[in-house]
């Protein structure tokens, strides 16, 4: 990470030419998240979306923010577009501070110079403009043309950059497939050259054949503008591909952040482990009997040594305490690549392939409901025997946690009832003796 410091209490009008370097690459800085908190609500209600989050974006590069549905990848993107705001930290721009409040000026500049790719190309197109309306909007606020010839022009030029024809400005958005909104949807934000771009699961949406394309194009655009990505995905088997960095998000946590190839060969934190794992492998046969890497995130420690992203060497990143900090480094150090896919043997005996898969099957088969919630735990507390035939039923319906919790709760019951008949007991026969 770079350790770029900005002046505090002065608010910059204007951004620089060209942003800070970092001292342990060399390269220049385009953007930085420094301990982004992201909060929705207030009170008791306020949902932390995102913790803490610390990374850097080399200039020229692409950098993909991955994780699960739900994890803050959209979220963070939002917030560099100054959409959402940071409840802590601060997001800064070739150095300068651009989240919360900022000169017009400045907003104006953050505007013109990061655009963004939305992932619903249907929803984000105006339907009651047309194409040629869509893509000239942001040269119209801006005025970045010299007369109407002039914005006819670099309107026709980036919509064939994009593989559409120019009789295609005088159309709706309706009219077009998922691939071409997508491909006005990335004319509009190019037609304002940008130097970031956050790409927000720009092909999810998309076929796979139309995906290759517009993969394609967004390469293009970096190769010949030197245009840089925020590229937030959920599909690793893409994003290793197109990808200079990567950094792996998790319930709002920056677990790791890596180059490509170094996440892939090293992923040291089991959870980019199990979303390698969950890559699909173009082999049926090997898909079928691929055993999947399953991350709990009760292996984790974290009630004293507390956590936090760490430079295991290789500038690589890892989120962990100390002890787990230690660990990564000695098997990093050792440079014999992780494997995170398993290929079950079919020809091996039935019984060794259930030992094998049954920690994986326990988990993919278990109900939708069996959260082992801390309320069966203190009714079994008071009331054991109820507690113990409802672990049974639950053991036998396969609701694993609520049976852990039921058991759990009983005992810690019949060992307050037997402690307290002893010590009965023990009263007795001190009153009998004297």
């Amino acid at each position: 990470m770079a350790t770029t410091t900005v002046e505090t209490g002065v608010k910059a009008r204007h951004l620089p030419e060209h942003g800070p370097i970092d001292p342990a690459t060399g390269r220049e800085v385009l953007l930085s998240l420094r301990n982004v908190d992201i909060t929705f609500g207030k009170g008791d209600s306020a949902v932390k979306a995102v913790k803490n989050a610390s990374f850097d974006i080399y200039k020229g590069e692409t950098f993909s923010l991955v994780g699960e549905s739900g994890s803050g990848k959209t979220t963070i993107g939002r917030a560099v577009i100054r959409v959402n705001p940071c409840a802590a930290g601060q997001i800064l721009y070739k150095g300068v501070p651009i989240s919360g409040k900022i000169p017009r000026s400045l907003d104006r500049e953050v505007i013109r110079n990061i655009q963004m790719v939305f992932q619903d190309p249907a929803a984000s197109l105006n339907e009651r403009a047309t194409v040629d309306y869509i893509v000239s909007e942001g040269l119209y606020n801006f005025h970045l043309f010299e007369n109407e010839a002039d914005r006819v022009q670099k309107v026709k030029n980036m919509i064939t950059e994009v593989g559409l024809l120019p009789e295609h400005l005088t159309r709706y958005p309706h009219e077009f497939s998922g691939g071409q909104r997508q491909r006005i949807g990335l004319a509009r934000a190019m037609v304002m050259e940008p130097e970031l771009v956050v790409a927000d699961e720009p092909i999810s949406a998309l076929d796979v054949s139309i995906r290759a394309q517009v993969l394609n194009l967004l390469k293009k655009f970096q190769e010949e503008r030197d245009v840089t990505y925020l590229f937030i995905a959920h599909d690793l088997s893409i994003v290793r591909f197109i990808s200079d960095r990567i950094g792996v998000i998790y319930k709002g946590n920056i677990v790791e952040v890596a180059e490509a190839e170094e996440l892939f060969d090293f992923p040291m934190h089991p959870y980019t482990r199990s979303l390698i794992s969950a890559i699909p492998i173009p082999d049926p046969i090997l898909e079928k009997n691929k055993v999947l890497f399953t991350y709990d995130p009760s292996v984790h420690d974290y009630s004293t040594d507390k956590p936090e992203l760490t430079d295991i060497g290789h500038n690589h990143f890892v989120y962990g305490n100390q002890k787990e900090i230690e660990e990564y480094k000695v098997i990093r150090e050792k440079g014999v690549p992780l494997k995170s896919i398993t290929i079950r043997d079919p020809n091996a005996p039935q019984k060794e392939q259930e030992e094998e898969t049954m920690d994986a099957s326990a988990i993919l088969s278990a109900p939708l409901h069996d959260t082992g919630s801390v309320w069966y735990m203190i009714l079994s507390l008071l009331l054991p025997v109820l507690g113990i035939i409802a672990a049974v039923i639950f053991k036998k319906k396969n609701y694993i946690k609520n049976y852990k919790a039921c058991k759990k709760g009983a005992i810690i019951s019949f060992c307050i009832i037997g402690g307290i008949i002893a010590l009965f007991l023990l009263a007795l026969l001190f009153a009998v003796i004297f």
